[in-house]
Formats: C-alpha cells, sequence, structure tokens
C-alpha cells in the first residue's frame, strides 16, 4: 500500500508541476479540497476511488495514471495477470487489477474490479466522451446508467457513455467481478500522454 501512496503522490506532485498549478488551482479543477490533495501529495492519505476519479477527471487523465507506469512490452507483447495485479489501492472495499493501464497508442485502460458484497459506488460524471465497457465475469452486480439500476450477470456486457453519473454495487452475499475498459476521446491529456 505504501508503494501504491506514494506512486500516486509522486504523479500528482508531477502533473501540479506540468501544469504549474497550485494546490489552490488543483483543488478547484478537481473538486477535492487542497487538505486532502495535500495529504495525497505527502502520502499521508489513501483516496477513495471516487476522490481518485474527480483527481483524474480534474487533470483530464486516466485513472490508472494514477496506479502504476505502462507495463513493458517484449516484442509486442504485454502479459499481465490480474492475480498478481490485485490490489485494493484506495480505502473502498474494492479490489482492483490494472490488466491494462491506460497507453495512447490504443486509447484505453482495462481494470479488473472486484466488488465485495454490499459494495457501492456512486461516480460522478467522467470527462466528457469517455465510455466504460463492463463485462461480468463472476457473480452478479448492478450498474446505474441513466438513472436505473441494471441487474448483469456473468456473461453480461454494457458500454456506456461516463460522462454522466452512474454507479456500481453487489447486492448479493458473493463477490462479484467484471472486467472495464474505459476509453478516452482522442485530443484529452490522457490520449497525449
Amino acid at each position: 500500500m505504501q508503494e501504491i501512496n506514494q506512486y500516486l503522490a509522486d504523479t500528482l506532485r508531477q502533473l501540479r508541476h506540468d501544469r504549474s498549478w497550485s494546490l489552490d488551482r488543483a483543488a478547484s479543477e478537481c473538486g477535492v479540497s487542497k487538505a486532502m490533495l495535500g495529504q495525497i501529495e505527502r502520502g499521508e492519505s489513501s483516496p477513495t476511488v471516487a476522490t481518485l476519479w474527480k483527481i483524474a477527471s480534474g487533470f483530464d487523465t486516466s485513472l490508472s495514471s494514477f496506479l502504476e507506469p505502462a507495463p513493458a512490452e517484449l516484442r509486442g507483447v504485454t502479459l499481465r495477470s490480474a492475480d498478481a495485479l490485485r490490489q485494493r489501492p484506495t480505502a473502498d472495499a474494492m479490489l482492483m487489477a490494472p490488466l491494462f493501464p491506460f497507453d495512447a497508442r490504443y486509447g484505453f485502460e482495462l481494470f479488473e474490479f472486484t466488488l465485495l458484497p454490499g459494495y457501492e459506488r456512486l461516480s460522478e460524471p467522467h470527462s466528457q466522451s469517455v465510455v466504460e465497457h463492463v463485462v461480468v465475469v463472476r457473480g452478479v452486480m448492478e450498474l446505474l446508467v441513466r438513472g436505473v439500476w441494471q441487474r448483469l450477470g456473468e456473461g453480461e456486457a454494457v458500454r456506456f457513455a461516463a460522462d454522466q453519473p452512474h454507479g456500481y454495487r453487489n447486492p448479493t452475499s458473493a463477490p462479484a467481478v467484471f472486467h472495464d475498459l474505459i476509453h478516452y476521446p482522442p485530443g484529452s491529456d490522457s490520449q497525449s500522454r
């Protein structure tokens, strides 16, 4: 956890530096308090996924850019293991595996998320034109899109515009696992990274 917090702190500090933003300006752009941003930069706080998304949206960058660098390729092939990557990088009761962190060549990032029983997260809109593709791998979950909770079972998939409020929840007593491919529009800072 300490390694993740340090990577997040370094990335946030570098993004602010690259844009010549003060903590006040970053707080205003992200909708996150100056105190919280300062704590994150000092490695003193592990934000929730919702807070991390606010920061990513404020900087117009990908969520995965705060979790780890792009993985190494060997002759055009990248091998990843969800079991090796699965972690709880935020204060949420949700496990994340950044299977393929954002890469501007492809315009997307791919996560495996595990929602523990009873977990619910409401997400504020992401940057304009961000699209999510959710595929349930194991269990049952519910996805909030356009104000309606939709029940999704194993093998079911949904694509939706994520620049609107949405949410994820697990109303069951067993973990729910899903893949989430998040596509960023060409021209965003995410695409230029």
